[in-house]
């Protein structure tokens, strides 16, 4: 098992080594231990977690022109160079096609023990400190304001209203991130939330005491 995720490790490095700052491998390496940390709580396959965990963002659908099947399609390549089994990476693939924020604003199609580690860990290092960097990471990787009062939050978007969204990043706060402290599912997760959650409430009232000039 540990060659496996030695080879699936070299090969995520490799594949994402010039990727965008919030989505690269050290993202990959905390979700990765966190989904390890949180399965040590419950009855999984820990196989399953750690080659969902490695790979769940190989080809993030965002940086490849809205195309939802080639993260899947791409884990599964290359699964398949490890003779994994097909029961195995057709599990692997429904978790990375299923597992996102964004799928869950549309037809969610698959669930297992195993993707609900994996989407913890994952929705946890889109909060707290890290995620409030890779926030602004991504806003200014695709030129978005910090913040424009004028533009106000649309906390209750569509799947497709949420994709085509240009809004600036303090928006993101509303739209998703201050949402995933009620959206964990395992206990480990939603202790592991609450404190993250409750940073970034305090950051929002620094951040607007700062923008509006309160000494």
């Amino acid at each position: 098992m540990q060659e496996l995720i030695y080879k699936t490790i070299a090969f995520v490095k490799q594949e994402l080594q010039n990727a965008e700052a919030g989505h690269d491998w050290f993202h990959i390496e905390r979700v990765w231990k966190t989904a390890k940390y949180i399965a040590a709580e419950e009855k999984v396959n820990l196989l399953v977690v750690e080659f969902a965990a490695l790979l769940h963002d190989i080809a993030d659908a965002k940086f490849h022109d809205g195309d939802e099947e080639i993260g899947p399609r791409k884990a599964g390549d290359f699964l398949k160079t490890l003779a994994v089994d097909d029961e195995t990476i057709i599990h692997v693939q429904q978790i990375i096609k299923n597992m996102s924020f964004k799928a869950s604003l549309g037809d969610v199609t698959f669930t297992s023990a195993e993707m609900l580690v994996v989407q913890d860990a994952d929705r946890l290092d889109a909060i707290g400190a890290i995620g409030i960097a890779r926030a602004f990471t991504y806003g200014g990787y695709k030129n978005r304001e910090l913040y424009n009062p004028e533009i106000k939050p649309e906390p209750n978007q569509s799947k497709e209203a949420y994709k085509k969204s240009t809004a600036p990043t303090i928006n993101h706060f509303y739209e998703k991130l201050l949402l995933l402290k009620d959206k964990m599912n395992t206990a480990t997760g939603k202790k592991l939330a609450a404190q993250r959650h409750d940073f970034m409430v305090q950051y929002l009232t620094q951040f607007y005491a700062e923008w509006n000039g309160e000494k």
